[in-house]
């Protein structure tokens, strides 16, 4: 096995009515509990890094890690970069190996998204490599993009199509309602926004905010087009908390290989249920090319 490009990916997704679960990765450990989440399942799976991530653990040295638990599992693993403003890393990434980027330009006005964009397609496209770009602004925090609820906005309809046609980005992320994070109440999922974008572009779609969403809106949303479900909080809390769970029943266990399996265990879990949710268990039938 090996990297594979998210075009095909989550075309084949789109194509077949499921979805495949894009899970953020804080750790070299965390890469290697959700491709083992997902080798048990047979299904396809997404690593996502924050640029933060990049920053803290180094492209270059993600690129291996992730080769390496593809390869020991047996798994294809897409590698993207998610909500990144910086061209400079995008090209760093992709030059490292990344088979997925995503520019986020939503917060700029709809022109200046479109000729950003532009700018990272012009680049990754040749290369194989999927582009993923924003419509709208998700609210909530992803790393250090903050989008206050008063300024998220859904996405247009129309503006979606003339935003695909303008940059041919191969993967769009449609503003819907959802939020990055976990909610403090239920999430105001736009049903029939996410059905006519879906009906007037061509590309695959992603969820954003995809931690803490009821598990029968997630499907609803991958049955009206969703191909990507993006995982991040829900997961690093469940680890984080197995180990917080470990030191205050044992305070003086202090052996890793202790505290880690139970971050490891409590991980598996949460990615095999995302998994089951989206509809991609058992869907390693052919590679993706």
């Amino acid at each position: 096995m090996t990297l594979y490009s998210t075009t095909p990916m989550l075309n084949q997704a789109k194509k077949d009515g499921y979805g495949i679960v894009a899970f953020n990765v804080h750790s070299f450990d965390s890469i290697f509990w959700v491709v083992e989440g997902a080798a048990r399942l047979h299904s396809p799976v997404i690593l996502q890094t924050t640029m933060g991530t990049v920053k803290s653990l180094g492209a270059k040295n993600i690129v291996e890690v992730a080769n390496a638990a593809s390869d020991y599992y047996e798994v294809p693993i897409g590698l993207h970069l998610d909500h990144c403003t910086d061209y400079e890393l995008i090209k760093q990434c992709v030059r490292a190996g990344y088979t997925s980027v995503m520019i986020d330009a939503s917060m700029h006005p709809f022109e200046e998204n479109i000729a950003r964009t532009k700018e990272v397609v012009d680049l990754a496209n040749s290369l194989g490599v999927n582009i993923e770009a924003e419509l709208g602004k998700v609210g909530g925090v992803e790393d250090d993009i903050v989008v206050d609820e008063k300024d998220a906005q859904k996405a247009i309809p129309e503006e979606c199509v003339a935003f695909v046609e303008q940059t041919g980005v191969p993967t769009l992320a449609p503003a819907i309602g959802t939020a990055h994070g976990i909610y403090k109440g239920d999430p105001d999922i736009d049903f029939d926004r996410i059905q006519k974008i879906a009906g007037l572009v061509d590309v695959p779609l992603v969820l954003h905010g995809g931690s803490a969403v009821p598990d029968k809106d997630v499907r609803k949303c991958v049955s009206l087009g969703m191909a990507k479900v993006n995982v991040s909080t829900e997961l690093k809390n469940a680890y984080s908390q197995a180990i917080a769970d470990h030191f205050k029943e044992y305070p003086d266990q202090l052996d890793p290989r202790q505290y880690l399996q139970k971050a490891k265990d409590a991980a598996i879990e949460m990615v095999v249920s995302k998994i089951k949710m989206v509809g991609s268990e058992g869907k390693l039938v052919k590679p993706f090319v």
